[in-house]
């Protein structure tokens, strides 16, 4: 919590609490518009039994402003249709894939399929054991940078499949490969480009299917991506994704709801034009405050009308490093995220309890995760620590079985079964 936060949250209770009693207070505060709230933390629904009711409205950390117990919260979400399949996290280093795997049990997540560093992999197998399952992903520490996303690709490819039978390659293709990849990126910036076309040869030779990240949110090319001329516009990276759909005829899944969870219209026309593409709701920050833009009823039937073709996945990203004040890890900026056991677990749990609150239940409220794009595009009205609207969707749970786990299995499991 900022400084001076704690006073301003207590005048704030006292000023409204007169005359009223709690249960209207924190209604109060947990229904203003998040532009009158740059001060005080909100708290939770103060119903009791029900979700988000732990809240004590003291922040705790970033993954948990609202001061929810995620253990206690676990039980007040509703029992999942089946036990849940995550398609997207990164579960790396031994003792925080421990910390990972409690927070997976409360929430019902009975499997991953986790983008780990390869150094990582054998480690995270031995204390998950058939609970993981791999993704190959490019070597991002790499000692030739210009070789990460080219030739040295093909090798972790190779090596993933070998070692790990993983049955999926991840494609990284944000607008910001453009820094990432040393050297000339003429040669990586379309999505069709001579590297892309080897690696996916090569992973259709192996028998695997793929998963991409493909553009940004909206909040970044709005402020981080301005220059256009090299990171060009949101729209102009999907061309050539397109071509590769066409391509590559296995199933794709695209990470993130596609990148473009802020247009539903466009995700429409995306998946009607391709039946081999499939997405996920992984990065949980970005999904919850891009379907929260929407009118619920516009998710609601998206999800309906997609029923088979989206999976549930998280984007947690575990690492040691959570759980000390002392880095190992200088290259991630992940590794900030938590500094103790109780912070890690708060981080992995909380992205568990805002992606299951939203799908199952009528939640109203802001997420406990604070959403710092809120900031950085709109200072004069959010907070360092404000978060969006989390929409509570209340999907059937005959649609949730899908999502958690009908899907991931005709499509993912199906298709590695079938190799």
């Amino acid at each position: 919590m900022g400084e001076g936060e704690p006073r301003a949250c207590a005048g704030a209770v006292v000023r409204e609490a007169v005359g009223a009693c709690l249960l209207g207070l924190l209604r109060l505060v947990y229904h203003r518009p998040m532009s009158e709230n740059r001060e005080s933390t909100p708290r939770g629904s103060g119903l009791g039994g029900t979700v988000g009711s732990t809240g004590d409205g003291v922040f705790r950390n970033d993954a948990n402003r609202l001061g929810l117990d995620y253990a206690t919260e676990a039980g007040l979400l509703p029992k999942p249709p089946a036990p849940i399949i995550d398609i997207h996290a990164h579960i790396n280093g031994r003792a925080s894939a421990r910390v990972w795997a409690r927070a997976a049990d409360l929430y019902g997540i009975e499997r991953v399929y986790s983008m780990s560093r390869f150094q990582d992999a054998e480690g995270v197998r031995e204390e998950l054991g058939d609970r993981v399952r791999f993704i190959a992903f490019p070597d991002w520490s790499h000692a030739d940078k210009e070789s990460v996303h080219r030739g040295a690709y093909l090798d972790i490819i190779r090596q993933y499949r070998e070692r790990f039978d993983a049955s999926v390659v991840k494609f990284w293709s944000g607008p910001a490969l453009v820094d990432h990849a040393a050297g000339d990126p003429a040669d990586l910036v379309e999505f069709d480009s001579h590297w892309r076309v080897k690696q996916a040869e090569l992973a259709t030779e192996l028998g695997m299917m793929f998963m991409v990240h493909i553009a940004d949110p909206d909040t970044w090319f709005r402020a981080k991506y301005t220059d256009t001329a090299r990171y060009r516009l949101k729209r102009d990276h999907y061309a050539s994704f397109e071509r590769m759909l066409d391509r590559f005829s296995q199933p794709w899944i695209a990470a993130h709801m596609g990148g473009s969870a802020e247009d539903l219209d466009f995700l429409d026309g995306l998946l009607e034009r391709h039946d081999n593409l499939y997405l996920d709701t992984s990065a949980t920050k970005w999904v919850v405050r891009a379907l929260g833009g929407h009118p619920n009823d516009r998710v609601v039937r998206f999800f309906t009308r997609w029923r088979g073709r989206v999976l549930f996945g998280s984007d947690i990203v575990t690492m040691d490093d959570h759980l000390r004040a002392e880095k190992a890890n200088t290259i991630s900026i992940k590794s900030e995220q938590a500094s103790t056991e109780a912070e890690a677990f708060d981080l992995y749990a909380s992205r568990y309890w805002a992606l299951r609150a939203m799908l199952e239940t009528e939640y109203a409220g802001e997420s406990p995760v604070v959403d710092p794009d809120l900031h950085m595009l709109e200072p004069d009205r959010f907070g360092e620590k404000a978060a969006p609207r989390l929409p509570g969707l209340a999907l059937p749970r005959d649609l949730l079985l899908d999502l958690y786990r009908t899907t991931a299995e005709s499509v993912v499991e199906a298709f590695a079964a079938a190799r």
